[in-house]
């Protein structure tokens, strides 16, 4: 066991994406550290960026340079200043995924031959060197596969409704409602109580979260969308949603609607609209575009970006620990994730895969298996 495989991602100040399978040595870990051999890291939204920086992967090439296999895709001039602070930089990607604990130092032998997911934006490629304070470590009968997305969905689904209660909302909306992601939020949300509105984008996602028990699903396609929406809010009394879409009209239109459902039985002068604040927060950016807002619920409302890594601190480590260990013990269950193919390492490099999984389409999710095709 001397030799590792894994993806980098270098972006050119020439204009060029260069995906590269590289080959070094496998670390030796220090007292604290572990080296996990990775089986499973799945290809998350959030991947995108670090892997492709706004790359025209369907100009991509793959080609052998040595021993050296790569993807190598032009980068328009326009997005160049965007990513100007890691062009000619080499960087390991993968922001989460699962393996076996191979070898451990000298404070973490009680790791070794374990299962366990970790989060280290590093996740694909064979075999990763990691504090073993970050590693999560996974019941017997649970596989790889399974522990592979123990993070950035479970634990993002879990924050939401976290903020919902700190903020004092006592109901939500969440767009891209059938994706993984909304899947567990809808089971999460149905544990507690919490009404959930879902907003989808087609009849097969709609029948998708009926199956799992959604009593709120709203086409977006279809005509009325923006009355079905307001009468959703009356009835359930959402003042918060959290959007995946980011681009467009979206933020406006759930916050016209949440301010139409509870201004419906105002009386006399409401100059500055309803005292409920609304809070809209973008944490995805499906749609590139820009985000336009109009002047139509009243002055007490908010729109903001939500990150998942600042709420989780913010919360201490005492209740992480416990989000944490709910994942762990539901990951079957609540958290379970639907993989729609597996790739091996050059599989995920491949323009022709990567046409597959960039457009991150809704419930779609794809597994790289770093030990696989070797």
């Amino acid at each position: 066991m001397s030799e590792n495989r894994k993806i980098v991602s270098t972006a050119t100040r020439q204009g060029e994406l260069i995906l590269s399978i590289v080959q070094n040595e496998i670390p030796i870990p220090s007292d604290d550290e572990v080296i996990v051999k990775m089986e499973a890291a799945p290809i998350n939204p959030s991947d995108m960026f670090p892997l492709l920086a706004f790359a025209d992967y369907s100009q991509g090439k793959l080609m052998l340079d040595g021993q050296q296999q790569k993807m190598v895709a032009p980068i328009s001039e326009q997005f160049l200043d965007a990513i100007r602070s890691r062009l000619d930089q080499t960087l390991p990607v993968g922001n989460e995924g699962a393996g076996r604990v191979v070898t451990a130092g000298a404070n973490a032998k009680n790791l070794e031959g374990k299962l366990v997911s970790l989060v280290s934006g590093q996740c694909y490629q064979q075999f990763v060197k990691v504090p073993a304070a970050m590693c999560l470590v996974h019941k017997e009968g649970t596989t790889a596969e399974e522990a592979a997305s123990s993070f950035v969905n479970p634990i993002t689904a879990l924050c939401f409704i976290e903020t919902l209660k700190k903020e004092g909302h006592k109901a939500m909306v969440h767009t891209a409602a059938a994706s993984n992601l909304g899947q567990m939020l809808l089971k999460l949300c149905l544990q507690e109580n919490i009404d959930l509105i879902c907003v989808v984008r087609s009849v097969e996602q709609a029948q998708l979260l009926r199956t799992l028990g959604a009593k709120y699903i709203i086409n977006s396609t279809n005509e009325g969308f923006k009355e079905q929406l307001v009468e959703a809010m009356a009835e359930t009394g959402a003042t918060l949603a959290f959007d995946a879409i980011g681009g467009g009209r979206m933020a406006d239109t759930l916050l016209s609607s949440m301010e139409q459902a509870l201004s419906r039985n105002a009386s006399g002068l409401n100059t500055y609209g309803a005292e409920q604040h609304k809070q809209v927060y973008i944490y995805g950016r499906l749609a590139r575009g820009p985000i336009t807002l109009g002047q139509n619920y009243g002055m007490y409302w908010g729109v903001g970006g939500w990150l998942v890594m600042p709420v989780l601190k913010k919360l201490g480590p005492k209740r992480a620990a416990e989000l944490q260990a709910r994942v762990v013990n539901e990951i079957k269950t609540t958290f379970t994730s639907h993989i729609t193919d597996e790739l091996s390492l050059l599989e995920a490099i491949d323009p022709a895969n990567i046409a597959r999984y960039f457009p991150k389409k809704t419930g779609e999710k794809y597994l790289i298996k770093p030990q696989q095709g070797l």
